[in-house]
């Protein structure tokens, strides 16, 4: 038995305290990032009069033009300094993105303040996730996964319904960035003063003939076997990008086509709260079921949920209709999200998982970036009807890759 087999061991229960903590940390990950749902794009049409819906959405292209790959640089710089002082970067590099946003003279600032965001997310709501799969080992991955989403995605629906709300009493500034300022300096306290570094733990669940951590494939290698050679990492990678270009229509297209049919702002962002909070919630089951029947069955029916959600929302015109689209996009992305970052866990080896989900996170995030550009040039040029379609047939499509190349990943499962 090696040393640190002596002093640490996995499981959640061995580690609910940290587990909880990290899961608090990843709340405010998340109200950072939900606290832009309901009030930039109206920002965007409001204060700076931004009549294009491509130059709009080009905050969400900065966002996701930096997060994919700081998620791929997070995932390998954890492998080789450790979780916590990359979190800590993270949450360092969040703490402008408010003040930028409160006192934006114009556009262009918001979409930098974007990149900032986009970083903020790629490496802290990356480390809580890996943290949590060091410390709970591979029984409980799904569970532990679903808790993390959660609780992130719970705090994107606070933060969204939360700066509706103030956006509605207060006017698009200064309140609802004054609270996501509050929101990234707690943050950063809890990260500092009560998270503990987790990467010795991957030593307890790596095989005793396995070479050190600092001596695991090169990054090149990593990156060509998950976004290519390996058909069910390939399955991952393309379902987690695709499945972004759903949450980008509902964080930048929805509000837009809602305002369209003259729906107050908190409507709007009761709306997108609804969306978030399913996803959210969900996630604390989805998690669970997929550690008793397997990754691919949610993966491939969660994908096929966001599509219908997207085709009602091409023909929602009364406020019930647009909920019913959000909920059921909430669910359908709670059944496949934290499944493919467990889907992704079970397949690699732990001596280069870290590097492996961030190069899968590389190409999820990266949907945010050619989301963006597809849903701005698609709303441009079929409105916003035409683009919910669009997006929906995109994402049964890759139901479809998922259904025909992804094999099944959970050990009980597969000899079950």
């Amino acid at each position: 038995m090696n040393e640190a087999s002596e002093t640490i061991r996995l499981g959640l229960r061995e580690n609910l305290s940290q587990f909880t903590l990290l899961a608090v940390d990843n709340v405010f990950v998340g109200m950072l990032v939900g606290s832009e749902r309901s009030v930039v794009p109206l920002l965007g049409e409001r204060t700076f009069h931004v009549a294009s819906l491509a130059l709009l959405l080009a905050f969400v292209v900065s966002f996701g033009l930096v997060k994919g790959p700081l998620n791929l640089l997070a995932g390998r710089l954890a492998d080789r300094w450790g979780r916590r002082p990359v979190l800590l970067m993270g949450w360092l590099i969040g703490l402008p993105v408010p003040w930028l946003l409160l006192l934006a003279p114009w556009w262009w600032v918001v979409v930098a303040a974007n990149l900032l965001l986009g970083a903020n997310q790629g490496l802290a709501w990356t480390m809580t996730v890996t943290s949590k799969i060091d410390l709970v080992g591979p029984r409980r991955r799904g569970l532990a996964l679903g808790v993390n989403e959660f609780s992130g995605y719970f705090g994107v629906a606070v933060g969204a319904a939360a700066t509706g709300d103030l956006a509605a009493r207060f006017g698009l500034r200064p309140a609802p960035f004054l609270l996501a300022a509050a929101v990234s300096i707690v943050g950063l306290l809890i990260s500092l003063l009560c998270v503990r570094e987790t990467l010795g733990f991957t030593r307890l669940e790596a095989p005793s003939d396995s070479p050190p951590l600092e001596e695991g494939p090169r990054l090149a290698q990593v990156f060509w076997r998950v976004s290519w050679d390996d058909r069910t990492l390939f399955a991952c990678c393309q379902a987690g990008m695709l499945n972004k270009f759903s949450d980008t229509a509902v964080w930048a297209l929805l509000p837009v086509a809602m305002a369209g049919q003259q729906f107050k702002v908190a409507t709007i962002g009761a709306v997108a709260g609804a969306y978030a909070l399913v996803w959210g919630v969900a996630q604390l089951w989805t998690g669970f079921l997929s550690d008793q029947v397997g990754r691919k069955i949610p993966i491939a029916s969660g994908l096929a949920l966001d599509a219908v959600g997207l085709g009602l929302a091409a023909v929602a015109h009364r406020q019930s209709t647009w909920f019913a689209a959000a909920i059921l996009m909430g669910f359908g992305t709670a059944l496949l999200y934290p499944v493919l970052l467990a889907a992704v866990s079970d397949t690699a080896d732990p001596a280069w998982r870290g590097t492996a989900l961030g190069v899968y996170r590389l190409w999820r995030d990266g949907g945010y970036a050619l989301g963006g550009l597809v849903v701005g040039f698609a709303a441009a040029r079929l409105a916003p009807a035409g683009a919910f379609l669009l997006l929906s047939a995109v994402i049964l499509a890759s139901a479809g890759v998922v259904t025909v190349r992804m094999c099944e990943t959970h050990a009980r499962v597969k000899e079950g």
